[in-house]
């Protein structure tokens, strides 16, 4: 069922048929072309056009404190949960109108609007890992000597991303890490 039906659809209709929502949502027409399932891990990096003119997938982050994430792009849709991390980094995986659908860390994918999203860069360590720190470098090579160790699930600001590693900063370090440390952050993107 294309997504503008599901959108005419009274609140109390989604509620009868939400199973069939749910699947509706995750089969989804991309711009020019057919119906692809929505992928539960990581997408990489495509330059496909977009509404916004802006690459998707691409990695944002969240502007504001309080971000409603809905099942479907409006506001006529169920508010599913409610993210409270501002700056919290975000995958846009697709575009429709004024509304992105976006994935989390842990895979969650849901609705957002667009003003609630910032072209911010920011990434949180290894949010898979539990356990041992990872090390952040005063320069971008394994044996630089180490300015700090970062806990799984620390979010930071991306300064810089070259050569499969990325220089964050934060309130008390700055250094760099390993690429593959982090979420928010395509294998072997360049951020500016």
């Amino acid at each position: 069922m294309p997504v503008a039906l599901l959108r005419n659809r009274t609140r109390s209709a989604l509620q009868r048929s939400a199973g069939i929502v749910v699947i509706a949502l995750s089969m989804v027409v991309l711009p020019g072309g057919a119906p692809q399932a929505a992928a539960p891990g990581a997408a990489t990096p495509a330059a496909k056009p977009s509404g916004s003119g802006l690459p998707v997938p691409r990695f944002v982050s969240l502007k504001a404190g309080r971000v409603n994430v809905r099942i479907g792009p409006g506001e006529d849709y169920k508010i599913a949960w409610v993210f409270t991390r501002p700056g919290l980094p975000i995958e846009v995986i697709q575009e429709y109108d004024t509304w992105r659908r976006i994935r989390d860390s842990d895979g969650t994918v849901g609705w957002v609007f667009q003003s609630l999203l910032s072209g911010k860069r920011n990434a949180v360590v290894a949010p898979w890992a539990s356990g041992d720190p990872r090390p952040v470098r005063t320069s971008a090579a394994p044996d630089a000597p180490i300015a700090a160790y970062l806990q799984p699930g620390v979010m930071a600001e991306i300064d810089h991303c070259a050569t499969g590693w990325c220089r964050l900063k934060g309130d008390k370090f700055r250094g760099w890490i390993s690429q593959d440390q982090l979420w928010g952050v395509y294998p072997g993107e360049e951020v500016d």
